[in-house]
């Protein structure tokens, strides 16, 4: 992996006590070791142990932004064991989101669904995003839920989120979740217009016309006749006109 190992030991050994303002320098050959070891399962497997260690021990916030930097790119599900209780702590949880939310294994997203259902209200909001990014079909039934009791609650923040994640995760379960919100507070519902209105966008992109088509006619139908959605049938009916060319294409 490296060619000198003395010296990635030097920079494992400074990570170990580096802190904001310290010089980076030092910790080179560990972003050279990095690089170098795609391609190289043994060498990534002893860097990915090197950080995990670390990991384990107390070191600054700025040694575990490194870290998770680090593994989010050559992280394997190994690392889920140790960045997993790191979820529900304030000061690093957006760091190990970080990680998990790149690694692209089942447990990670499981990582991240256990936290969503256990985390404090604050850090929710990034365990859906990153819900979101990874697409994870197996969450729709939590963020749904989070979606519910927010709207309920009135935290509007909370709801609009939970919205937004399940128009960007588009899976017919959560195409299905956003059709049966039933809101009052004006923003949460705009959030869950404009999720199904991307979810539609993301099932044309791919290639499927007639599921698109079904979200479009329904938010067609829900806005006709009422001058505050004009704007959401016009979107609707560009959005019919767009399956019909899509069908007559194929």
């Amino acid at each position: 992996m490296a060619e000198h190992p003395a010296a990635l030991d030097a920079a494992f050994t400074a990570l170990a006590e580096f802190d904001w303002g310290d010089d980076a320098k030092s910790l080179q050959p560990i972003d050279e070791a990095v690089v170098a070891c795609h391609g190289d399962a043994g060498g990534r497997t002893d860097l990915e142990a090197r950080f995990l260690d670390l990991l384990s021990r107390p070191v600054s916030r700025a040694a575990v932004e490194y870290s998770c930097r680090k593994l989010c790119l050559i992280g394997t599900a190994a690392c889920v064991p140790t960045l997993a209780p790191l979820l529900g702590q304030p000061e690093h949880s957006h760091l190990a989101r970080y990680a998990l939310e790149r690694i692209a294994v089942p447990a990670a997203g499981e990582a991240l669904r256990n936290a969503l259902g256990s985390v404090p209200d604050a850090l929710k909001l990034g365990m859906i995003a990153s819900l979101a990014a990874r697409r994870d079909g197996q969450s729709v039934p939590a963020i749904a839920g989070v979606l519910a009791a927010a709207s309920k609650a009135g935290q509007t923040r909370l709801a609009v989120a939970a919205a937004d994640a399940l128009g960007q995760i588009q899976t017919a379960a959560a195409i299905d979740a956003l059709a049966t919100v039933a809101t009052p507070e004006p923003a949460v519902a705009a959030a869950v217009v404009n999720a199904r209105l991307a979810a539609a966008e993301g099932l044309l992109a791919a290639k499927q016309p007639a599921k698109a088509r079904a979200i479009y006619q329904a938010l067609a139908a829900a806005a006709a006749g009422q001058p505050v959605a004009k704007s959401i049938e016009l979107a609707a009916t560009r959005g019919l006109v767009a399956c019909a060319e899509l069908t007559a294409a194929s």
